[in-house]
């Protein structure tokens, strides 16, 4: 669908344009539907919406929520975002949201902390300088960033994987909502519930379609269309239990700028004869 793009970030979270700028680069490229969906926040949303108003693009509220499930068969607590697109409400949700805050600031010390024997130095005041010393703006990234600019790895990615993501001993567990409970939250603030990018979590294909299965069973509403650089037979899939459940679909870039400079806003996978953008349902 062109010209739609419902997830997307600013500087807000782990994007590098400020909620305006990406505004206006949503209008260079022909964008007329945009959701700002900052990591558990909306605190973006205000410097947003004047803009968008100017250049008479639609702006549906959003946010990606850090969220988790578990599967009884594995006895294993997985992570997973969840973008709350169009609320009617949002004091649930923002009550939420101030939740989610002080978990991300007190996990992104945290994270720092388990740095400082690893690396022989606290760059936590370089990385909260990051996000205008706001703590519970940091994300995984900021610190990947500092890591890099510092020297201790050569790209961002690096940073993950040598320090960062799961299994590695700087790796801090987001401990946040359960996935029914956040549905249910982005409900009651007359919103409708995402399932980000399905195929990114690093799950099985067993795992990836019992994720769809409860989302669907607690009452999720759509599911993001993986990009096409996925391979075919995962986006086959992922199709397949768009039907099954007869959910609809949601399409977004997950741009980040300069984080992640292969995405490109607006860039959007094509939709299926008979699937049902979310996008349908605004108000």
């Amino acid at each position: 669908m062109h010209g739609v793009d419902l997830h997307t970030h600013s500087n807000i979270s782990d994007g590098t344009l400020s909620p305006e700028q990406l505004v206006r680069a949503a209008n260079e490229v022909g964008i007329h539907t945009l959701a700002l969906t900052d990591h558990d926040t909306m605190d973006g949303l205000i410097q947003a919406e004047e803009i968008a108003k100017e250049l008479g693009i639609q702006l549906i509220s959003g946010v990606e929520i850090s969220s988790q499930w578990s599967r009884p068969a594995t006895n294993k607590t997985y992570g997973v975002h969840i973008v709350a697109l169009n609320m009617q409400n949002p004091a649930p949700l923002l009550v939420l949201l101030e939740q989610q805050k002080q978990i991300r600031a007190i996990r992104a010390k945290q994270i720092c902390d388990l740095l400082i024997p690893l690396i022989g130095e606290d760059i936590y005041a370089d990385v909260i300088a990051k996000v205008d010393n706001i703590p519970d703006r940091v994300t995984r990234t900021h610190i990947a960033r500092s890591l890099m600019e510092k020297g201790y790895v050569s790209r961002v990615q690096q940073a993950f994987d040598k320090y960062i993501k799961e299994g590695k001993k700087a790796y801090v567990k987001f401990d946040g909502l359960g996935l029914e409970d956040t549905i249910r939250v982005i409900h009651e603030s007359g919103g409708y519930a995402v399932l980000a990018h399905p195929t990114r979590y690093d799950l099985s294909a067993t795992n990836v379609r019992y994720l769809i299965e409860i989302f669907a069973q607690f009452g999720g509403d759509a599911i993001e269309l993986p990009p096409v650089i996925e391979q075919l037979g995962t986006r086959q899939m992922v199709d397949r239990m768009i039907a099954e459940f007869n959910l609809k679909i949601s399409v977004g870039s997950d741009f980040h700028g300069d984080n992640m400079p292969w995405i490109k806003l607006g860039n959007i996978p094509r939709i299926k004869d008979g699937q049902v953008g979310i996008w349908e349902s605004f108000v």
